[in-house]
């Protein structure tokens, strides 16, 4: 079952959207930092990128509390991922995005463990053929690497293209699913 990115309009506020926890979760693929609000997952990034600097807002300790249960959650889940032992994360999302942005990490969702696909055919799957260059600049812009699988998007013609943490991060998550998927069959 795939799970629905929570829509902004979801939150009392914007405000309430900007995380309020952080932890680090070391991963074969270097140390991931995990950002969480009281709504669920907001960023997913790795430790050492630009991508870090993320700004935590003052929460309630309920707030607070419900954000660290996500990190937690998180934790356990990339720990199950890893080691190979899951195919697909079962949590709250919360990234904060435009419509478009987020219609287009909800399509990635849609791309099962071993699989890849273009952007092309996220354009497609979104309803918006021509807008393939957007659907890019949208998958690039994915807060929740990983989880929201943007890693899975490839090029046409079948090779790799950018990643916000490097092509051979992609490879690295590419293979680890290509050899899981390949022992399931």
């Amino acid at each position: 079952m795939k799970h629905a990115i929570r829509q902004l309009s979801q939150a009392p506020s914007i405000a309430e959207y900007q995380p309020c926890a952080v932890d680090t979760f070391i991963s074969p693929a270097g140390i991931l930092q995990l950002n969480a609000n009281a709504y669920g997952l907001s960023h997913l990034t790795v430790v050492g990128s630009d991508r870090t600097e993320i700004v935590l807002a003052k929460a309630s300790e309920d707030a607070l509390n419900q954000a660290k249960a996500h990190i937690r959650e998180t934790q356990a889940q990339l720990a199950d991922y890893f080691a190979g032992e899951r195919v697909e994360f079962d949590l709250k999302l919360a990234p904060k995005g435009t419509e478009f942005q987020r219609d287009v990490w909800q399509a990635l969702l849609n791309v099962d463990y071993g699989q890849s696909c273009s952007y092309g055919q996220i354009a497609e799957q979104i309803g918006r053929p021509k807008a393939v260059r957007a659907v890019g600049a949208a998958n690039g812009a994915n807060p929740i690497a990983i989880i929201v699988p943007c890693h899975r998007v490839i090029g046409k013609n079948g090779k790799l293209t950018g990643y916000a943490y490097g092509l051979a991060m992609k490879q690295q998550l590419l293979t680890l699913e290509t050899d899981k998927h390949c022992l399931d069959i």
